[in-house]
């Protein structure tokens, strides 16, 4: 396999430059997922209040691809590659995109609620690669209890 057709997993975050609706998100995901698809890309997105964090896995020449486009995209700002590292076995294999859109805070939240993705910017790689475990598991918790 050459260094191109690696599988990867590549993590970043990004600043929407205007709030995105339902429906513009709605947009975005299934352009998103067919363009993806085409790729051989899998992944999963969260937004929240203007904030996404996406993981995307593939092969390295696409993901990196993939990445300069959305670093051009003028609906994106401070884009920042949190984590990029090679991948051995897919974690979301079925899902060109898997999504989640993040409900906001009750005052009553459990201690250690991620409420925003403020401390993935921080540049700790170790935290940071902890929050993107616990962001992986629950959203395949979510996805499988959804599909119930």
């Amino acid at each position: 396999m050459t260094a191109e057709a690696a599988l990867v997993s590549l993590v970043y975050s990004s600043s929407a430059t205007r709030p995105f609706d339902d429906a513009e998100l709605a947009q975005l995901l299934t352009v998103s997922r067919a363009r993806n698809s085409a790729r051989g890309i899998t992944g999963m997105l969260l937004y929240r209040g203007g904030e996404f964090v996406q993981i995307l896995e593939g092969p390295r020449s696409d993901v990196e691809g993939l990445m300069q486009t959305i670093g051009r995209d003028p609906r994106h700002r401070d884009v920042r590659v949190l984590i990029e590292e090679p991948l051995h076995e897919r974690r979301f294999e079925e899902w060109t995109m898997g999504y989640q859109s993040l409900v906001a805070t009750a005052p009553d939240m459990a201690t250690g609620y991620r409420d925003s993705f403020d401390d993935l910017r921080m540049g700790d790689r170790d935290m940071i690669g902890r929050a993107i475990m616990e962001l992986t598991l629950w959203f395949r918790v979510r996805e499988s209890t959804s599909a119930d």
